[in-house]
C-alpha cells in the first residue's frame, strides 16, 4: 500500500506530464487551411465566446491597409497560413502559453477607403478575456 506522500507526488507527477503533453500538442498542433481560412464577411459566429469580429471602412487604399496590417501581424509574429494579404488568414499565437488564434481578414475597396472585415477566434479554450478584440484593435488601421 502507497503512503499518503508517494501517493500525491505520483498524482501530481502524472498531472505534470499531462500539462506537458498539452502544451507540446497545442504547439505542435497543424493548422489546416481548410478548416480556418474562412471569409470574415460570411463565417458564423464559432459556438464558443472565444473571438472578436471587426467591420469597418478605413481611410487607406487596399495596399496601404494590407501592409499596415501585414507589417503589425509581423512584428507580433504572425504568419500568413492561407491567401495573400487582401484576403488572409493569420496564425498568432497567445504570450504565455502560445495558443494559436486565427484571424481571418478581407479588405474590398469601398468608396474613398478600404472595408475591412476581420474575424480573430481562438483555437482553444472557451474565452479568450479580451484577447482577440485587443488583437484586432493593434492590427487594423483607425
Amino acid at each position: 500500500m502507497l503512503r499518503p506522500l508517494k501517493f500525491i507526488l505520483i498524482v501530481l507527477a502524472a498531472l505534470v506530464a499531462l500539462f506537458l503533453v498539452f502544451a507540446v500538442y497545442v504547439r505542435l498542433a497543424p493548422s489546416d487551411p481548410q478548416d480556418w481560412h474562412v471569409d470574415p464577411a460570411t463565417a458564423p459566429d464559432p459556438e464558443r465566446p472565444n473571438f472578436a469580429r471587426i467591420d469597418r471602412v478605413v481611410a487607406l487604399s487596399p495596399d496601404d491597409a494590407a501592409a499596415q496590417i501585414a507589417a503589425q501581424a509581423r512584428r507580433e509574429g504572425a504568419t500568413l497560413l492561407a491567401g495573400d494579404e487582401m484576403f488572409g488568414t493569420w496564425i498568432a499565437r497567445t504570450a504565455l502559453m502560445r495558443y494559436p488564434d486565427y484571424v481571418s481578414i478581407r479588405l474590398t475597396p469601398e468608396g474613398e477607403g478600404t472595408r475591412v472585415t476581420a474575424l480573430s477566434r481562438a483555437r482553444f479554450g472557451y474565452s479568450d478575456r479580451g484577447v482577440n478584440a485587443a488583437r484586432l484593435g493593434r492590427w487594423i488601421p483607425d
